[in-house]
């Protein structure tokens, strides 16, 4: 961070930590906003009181150095000057600290609201109502119409004093337009994904409604077979959804008990041969002595059913389910047993650009089908479950996903 030398109360100390405390000088008073477009000089350096570099102190004390927040701090003194600029702030605003340091702040920051007004003569924060103790957080343009989010607070010598310190604090706008574009998928994906079954339960239900007689009792039961498919498939778009709503802010319960990995494994496979597909299709291979798991069944039998029905709707051939003992370093550095599934196919596996996105959301292959959210739910049921899960190229040339669970077994089965 680049810290100034100018006579301002709290320009800096020699470590360059700034504080919002300090007191300002006696008899200084509050320096009038410069008018817009105003070439004003910067202050001649003078030495730093000592009392200056007390209030600092209080930064030191703490021992936080400003260029360690991973926001923009930008801080200016009772008159107005810059006297903190720190390296986010520069890098969000593409400034050099140096020219920042003792200009005004409405200079050094000449900031527009969406409309172009200058945001500095809005909130005039020197000579506005003393009762207001900051501004909220707001999108913003820099010169060159860059947007950032800028929020303000006002440091005061008692609740309707003058202004002391302005702090404000800068935020880059890529995280929230990442987020909003991500909910903008979702919304555009749910909205599509229930359209077509609600399309159809409403059509069906309409037509019987209306010309019940005029059915045979095998045309009645295919239509309420069909009716009740969409039902499911709403039902298990709306599971996912709360899945990843849980996910996302980490409320995702793990209920644990002891499972057995290669019963629920078989139990999936004789599914799906059960829906038609030919038991050759499936390979299975258990390793002994599996060490015990615990984890919730629900959700291996969701990890497990995602991953076969992956595999059979987008590979080919055989696909080859492979549970084996291994160890893995848990978050604590120290080496745990457990247990990991590998399920391979045949088919044309997923190109390398595109395997950084598989466990993203919305991520579909190349045959379109499903919502892309299974994959996404999958890592999230894996990771709260202190596991990790890969994908890769199997021996085939198919896709080879492999997660490993740790035993999970309670403390007091340990101890």
């Amino acid at each position: 961070m680049t810290v100034g030398t100018n006579s301002s109360p709290g320009a800096v100390t020699a470590s360059g930590t700034p504080s919002l405390a300090a007191v300002p000088p006696q008899g200084s008073g509050r320096a009038a906003p410069a008018a817009p477009g105003a070439q004003e000089p910067r202050e001649p350096h003078e030495p730093r009181e000592t009392r200056d570099a007390a209030g600092f102190a209080e930064f030191e004390a703490l021992g936080i150095d400003p260029d360690d927040l991973p926001d923009g701090l930008v801080v200016a003194d009772a008159t107005g000057r810059v006297i903190c600029f720190n390296s986010a702030a520069a890098r969000i605003t593409a400034l050099v600290p140096g020219e920042a340091l003792g200009v005004r702040i409405e200079r050094a920051l000449p900031l527009e609201d969406l409309d172009g007004r200058r945001w500095w003569t809005l909130t005039d924060p020197y000579g506005g109502l003393a009762t207001r103790r900051g501004q909220p957080e707001r999108n913003l343009l820099l010169p060159g119409g860059r947007e950032v989010l800028v929020s303000a607070r006002y440091v005061r010598t008692h609740p309707t004093g003058p202004l002391r310190r302005l702090v404000v604090t800068l935020r880059g706008t890529e995280a929230r337009r990442r987020t909003e574009r991500s909910h903008a998928e979702l919304i555009a994906t749910v909205a599509h994904e229930l359209r077509s079954p609600l399309t159809s339960v409403k059509g069906f239900t309409a037509t019987l409604l209306a010309k019940w007689e005029r059915f045979t009792d095998d045309q009645k039961r295919l239509m309420l077979e069909t009716v009740d498919a969409d039902a499911n498939r709403v039902t298990r778009l709306i599971a996912e959804l709360l899945d990843i709503s849980r996910i996302d802010s980490g409320r995702l319960e793990v209920r644990r008990q002891p499972v057995d990995i290669a019963t629920a494994v078989g139990r999936h496979v004789q599914a799906l041969t059960a829906n038609g597909q030919a038991p050759d299709r499936f390979l299975v291979r258990v390793t002994c002595a599996l060490p015990d798991l615990w984890a919730d069944p629900d959700k291996i039998d969701q990890i497990l059913g995602n991953l076969l029905e992956n595999a059979v709707r987008h590979g080919e051939g055989t696909v080859t389910i492979d549970v084996s003992p291994t160890s893995l370093t848990n978050a604590a550095g120290k080496t745990e047993k457990g247990t990991a599934v590998t399920v391979t196919d045949e088919g044309p596996g997923i190109p390398e650009e595109s395997m950084g996105r598989v466990f993203t959301r919305f991520w579909r292959g190349s045959k379109r089908g499903g919502t892309g959210l299974g994959l996404y739910i999958v890592k999230g049921i894996v990771e709260a479950h202190g596991g990790t899960i890969t994908v890769g190229r199997g021996p085939g040339g198919g896709a080879e996903f492999r997660f490993i669970l740790p035993v999970g077994a309670p403390a007091y089965l340990t101890q």
